[in-house]
């Protein structure tokens, strides 16, 4: 078994396992307020933000609550700060300058995690990011999910390709580390289509990728569509085996930040087998030993 871990990343760039800090930064999105739509994702229900901590006008209070939770599993007490919910520029850059600052400017944070949407990305919001980055490391996460029109239109994603592509550039440009969500199990997605995604995401110049499984979750548009028995999920053998073949066409230097994602478990629909996220996990690495998998084979 050979792939590049974000532990494995992590112990380069600081010495050891660091453990990220969701924290709730009090952003909307887009794809909510009505600037491009109003439902938000077909999947989205909450931003991805389910382990943030609760919005509050001080950061520091909020990493060390959230320092609380975790500090027993990590003697280290080096964090990242990791701003997850929703779209994480989308504000004047004023206030993001503000925020993230407070966030970095805590002794125990050690690098700043951002995600965002690709159209969110302004000129002055990517020069904030790039002085920032000059005092502790600055990480970017990207929603792509996909790179099929189509999908991306039943999705609602709301941009479409060129705009990600300008984002990782002007990123990489400035100097910035980036990474990639893609999600696995779209509806109407063939193996195919998946792989060819990971492979875009591959020469993409992005250092980092997040593969994510499809979780459907009530009270979202993606669930009506489920009941409605218009898709269905992945089950773990499929799942696995086309995680499998998405690594082996990944360049050996991109990291791998996730290998399956945590859905809201009171919310979560469909796959159930996935709130079992010992077992998922186990089963991944097992199949990984077993089959041998190498990062980049295919290529």
């Amino acid at each position: 078994m050979a792939y590049r871990s974000l532990n494995e990343e992590l112990r380069e760039k600081f010495g050891e396992k660091v453990y990220k800090l969701a924290l709730e930064g009090g952003f909307s999105c887009p794809n909510r307020d009505g600037k491009i739509g109003k439902g938000g994702c077909i999947f989205c229900l909450g931003g991805s933000g389910d382990f943030a901590e609760k919005p509050s006008g001080n950061i520091f209070e909020q990493i060390e609550k959230a320092k609380a939770r975790v500090e027993k599993k990590n003697p280290s007490g080096k964090y990242i700060a990791y701003f997850q919910s929703y779209t994480n520029t989308y504000a004047p850059v004023p206030y993001l300058e503000k925020l993230f600052s407070e966030a970095i400017s805590h002794p125990d944070i050690v690098a700043l995690s951002i995600g965002t949407r690709p159209d969110c990305l302004p000129d002055d919001v990517i020069g904030l990011l790039s002085k920032l980055n000059k005092t502790k490391p600055v990480w970017v996460e990207l929603g792509l999910q996909t790179i099929h029109p189509e999908t991306a239109e039943y999705i609602r994603r709301g941009y479409e390709l060129p705009v990600f592509d300008s984002a990782v550039k002007r990123l990489k440009d400035a100097g910035i580390y980036v990474i990639v969500h893609m999600i696995i199990g779209l509806p109407g997605e063939t193996p195919e289509m998946i792989f060819k995604t990971a492979e875009y995401i591959g020469k993409s110049g992005a250092d980092g990728i997040k593969l994510q499984l499809l979780h459907v979750l009530s009270g979202t548009d993606l669930a009506k569509d489920y009941e409605a028995e218009k898709f269905r999920v992945l089950d773990l053998d499929e799942y696995i085996s086309i995680l499998e073949e998405c690594i082996r066409r990944l360049p050996p230097r991109m990291t791998i930040h996730r290998l399956t994602g945590d859905g809201s478990k009171k919310h979560l629909v469909a796959p159930l087998w996935s709130a079992d996220k010992k077992r998922v996990l186990n089963a991944i690495n097992s199949a990984f030993e077993k089959d041998g998998l190498i990062q980049g084979e295919r290529l």
